[in-house]
């Protein structure tokens, strides 16, 4: 109860009065303040929010149910023009409840991955061509050569533009081994062994930095057998001295350092490989691959062009056990190349790419227009030199 000892104004003295004789009690009496507080607190009591019984709860919650599927009956004190206005804000409310569940898993993916928002709103800034969908494993003989691309030209940034091999894997992750079996009373592990020595072949030969840049094919060179002498020294003698006869591009792709150079560090890479039992006894492997190779003058110029390599090569690694080989080591039974835009007739060991820019040969080639991307067709088929009909 509040402190009510405040200082009341005292009545003067009247007539006949006394003022010693004045009381100093309150003004208000006891018994009106009390009714005061009482029924103070009878108003609070009554103005305070009330729990909701049971039924209320129920019937509120049945109510609620109806508004949301817009079943509302009619209220006694509702006119139509309420109805409709209130028809309209209970459709846009089911409407917004519908769309917020599938705009909320958008939210959710487009957080995870945003690439998948049209342009590049948040700015990441990856160039379209990067987003190509990589063609699948090739597992056998195309039947066709690959559709025609958009005529654009190859620049610094986008080597790979207007190729069909812009889709290709890059480098090594595009010589996908077969997954090994025993073939021909051959273990799975002699078959798999054999697999990787082929393809640690066909990178050293073919995407070793090293090699590709004219220098000594080291990783190559570590596969062969040496008990295969007149093989490994063929290459060894070509290596040297590179004449018609004596060529190191039939087993490996050389540029000239001093003439062109790679575009960034990606060769793109698409063929497939098979084995079976030799006729030796030991595991054959035939790999057919191609491989084309962006690249650019060195004098500083930034015109690009592409070289395309095709390559066949087969292969058996033999049992040292029944012949005289070395383990481990590959003998090289085949090897096959075409090569799309590369100077004829110059038999350096180095492979010369021609340009847009370059002048035009007086000398007219002599062989069949070839689409140097098509692996449906024969390697070799042809012969001659003759004309890419598109790098």
């Amino acid at each position: 109860m509040a402190d009510r000892s405040s200082e009341e104004p005292r009545s003067g003295s009247g007539e006949g009065g006394d003022s010693s004789n004045t009381s100093n009690s309150s003004a208000v009496p006891d018994e009106v303040w009390e009714k005061f507080v009482q029924d103070s607190e009878r108003e609070i009591r009554a103005e305070a929010p009330k729990e909701p019984s049971a039924r209320a709860r129920m019937v509120t919650e049945r109510l609620r149910q109806q508004e949301a599927r817009g079943e509302l009956p009619e209220g006694w004190r509702t006119g139509p023009a309420w109805q409709e206005t209130n028809g309209r804000t209970t459709r846009r409310r089911r409407l917004w409840a519908v769309i917020g569940i599938p705009v909320a898993v958008a939210v959710a993916v487009v957080a995870m991955k945003p690439s998948l928002l049209p342009g590049d709103p948040f700015g990441t800034g990856t160039p379209d061509t990067a987003a190509a969908s990589p063609l699948g494993e090739e597992t056998a003989a195309p039947t066709a050569p690959p559709a025609a691309t958009d005529a654009e030209t190859p620049t610094l940034d986008e080597p790979f533009a207007g190729s069909p091999a812009l889709e290709w894997a890059d480098g090594a992750a595009g010589i996908v081994l077969p997954e090994a079996k025993a073939v021909g009373g051959l273990s799975k592990d002699r078959v798999g062994t054999a697999l990787r020595l082929a393809k640690k072949l066909l990178v050293g030969a073919n995407l070793d930095p090293k090699t590709v840049r004219g220098g000594r094919p080291d990783a190559a060179l570590a596969v062969l057998d040496p008990k295969q002498p007149e093989f490994v020294e063929g290459l060894n003698r070509s290596l040297r001295a590179p004449d018609e006869e004596h060529d190191p591009l039939d087993l490996l792709t050389r540029f000239d350092p001093a003439e062109v150079r790679l575009v960034g560090d990606v060769v793109k890479t698409r063929g497939r490989m098979t084995f079976e039992k030799g006729d030796q006894d030991g595991v054959a492997v035939r790999a057919d691959y191609t491989f084309v190779y962006p690249v650019v003058r060195t004098d500083g110029s930034t015109e690009v062009t592409r070289t395309i390599v095709r390559r066949v090569l087969e292969v058996e690694l033999l049992d040292p056990t029944r012949y005289v080989s070395t383990p481990d080591r590959l003998n090289v039974l085949r090897y096959d190349r075409d090569v799309g835009n590369t100077a004829c007739d110059i038999h350096d060991g180095y492979l010369h790419p021609q340009f847009s820019s370059d002048a035009v040969s007086d000398e007219p080639p002599n062989g069949p227009l070839v689409d140097p991307y098509d692996r449906s067709r024969e390697i070799g088929s042809g012969g001659g030199c003759g004309t890419v009909s598109r790098t």
